[in-house]
């Protein structure tokens, strides 16, 4: 009977432990969004008050950098979410969870590569059509 208890007790401990490392990996993320948009507002109000030309790449490509780091740490918090407590309820959301950050993931690396493709191979007339689309541009 002791055997038990000390089972359970043990259980509980990591429960726990695994609930603070979730919560201090979610904090993670979230911290690292609010870097990210800081860095990107930082950047935007460089280029308004310095009146330099208004490419905008650079700050898409940072804030997309910041959001893949916290979408990366979001899905572990959710990984480590399941772990602790892996009923079949909580795998579906975790599935449907890690599938939609996998894939906003997936597309968020596909545009900055494209971005950095664009600037590298020096094609102005590409990259302005590249900022015309995402600006909503339909000329």
């Amino acid at each position: 009977m002791e055997e038990q208890s000390i089972y359970a007790v043990t259980e509980g401990y990591i429960y726990h432990f695994a609930e603070w490392v979730k919560l201090v990996v979610e904090l993670c993320g979230v911290l690292v969004i609010a870097w990210g948009v800081l860095i990107s507002l930082w950047l935007y109000a460089g280029r308004i008050f310095t009146h330099r030309d208004q490419d905008f790449v650079a700050l898409r490509l940072a804030l997309a950098r910041y959001l893949i780091v916290a979408l990366e740490f979001q899905l572990a918090a959710d990984i480590i979410s399941t772990a602790i407590a892996p009923g079949w309820d909580q795998i579906g959301k975790l599935a449907a969870i890690a599938t939609i950050r996998t894939v906003l993931n997936y597309f968020l690396e596909k545009e900055i590569d494209s971005e950095v493709e664009t600037i590298r191979s020096g094609d102005r007339d590409a990259f302005e059509d590249r900022m015309d689309q995402a600006a909503g541009d339909k000329d």
